[in-house]
């Protein structure tokens, strides 16, 4: 009851803020980037953690992100804290260009052709877009629980296509820009944490010293 927010958020709001943090997701990224200079690790496995976090968002398991980044920085030896701040490398500002560079790679290893952009429905075309994709999926799912129960009969088709043209394209897709772009996240979060955390230790030691010296100080 302390801790209880005094401001109860209308839920259009949080929904709002999820898309659209306060600050902007230009103060988000620098308040996980700051945290994660923080982290009482060495640079390699935090940044092992991060390769982890980047690489989960290339997967098309969004509700899982968080637990599968945990998994691959596990097997890594990496932070683990580390790995869910890099899974915030996925968010509304860059899931469109995630995705679509990970169907277009999909597609393109699988040997099959994009020929429904799913990104973007071309107007007055009979056309299933990445949303209508999902809604059939999750109607199908809906409605075949229920014929259980039922005398309704099953009707797959609306998964089947969604599995075909876009969720196994994506998995398959994903793996090579995820590896791309998390390596090179890799590369660049080692040589900026050793410096932050060398700065930070040297700054301690300044501390300590006029500490254990005040008449040097005044």
């Amino acid at each position: 009851m302390v801790f209880r927010r005094r401001d109860r958020r209308p839920i259009w709001r949080v929904a709002l803020e999820f898309l659209w943090p306060r600050g902007g997701w230009a103060r988000a990224a620098q308040y996980v980037k700051h945290r994660v200079r923080r982290l009482p690790d060495t640079p390699e496995k935090i940044s092992r953690g991060i390769w982890a976090g980047v690489f989960t968002s290339f997967t098309p398991f969004y509700s899982l992100h968080f637990f599968i980044a945990m998994g691959l920085a596990a097997l890594m030896r990496g932070n683990i804290l580390a790995s869910l701040m890099g899974t915030f490398f996925g968010n509304p500002l860059t899931y469109l260009p995630i995705a679509w560079s990970a169907l277009t790679t999909g597609h393109w290893l699988l040997g099959t052709r994009m020929d429904r952009n799913l990104l973007d429905a071309p107007a007055g075309k009979d056309f299933c877009g990445i949303g209508c994709q999902f809604g059939n999926a999750f109607r199908d799912l809906g409605r075949n629980f229920k014929a259980i129960f039922t005398d309704e009969t099953m009707d797959w088709r609306g998964l089947h296509m969604f599995y075909d043209e876009l969720f196994y394209p994506y998995m398959i897709g994903g793996i090579l820009p995820g590896v791309i772009a998390a390596t090179v996240c890799y590369y660049l979060s080692v040589p900026v944490i050793k410096v932050y955390q060398n700065s930070r230790r040297k700054r301690l030691r300044e501390k300590l010293a006029q500490l254990k010296n005040p008449a040097d100080g005044g």
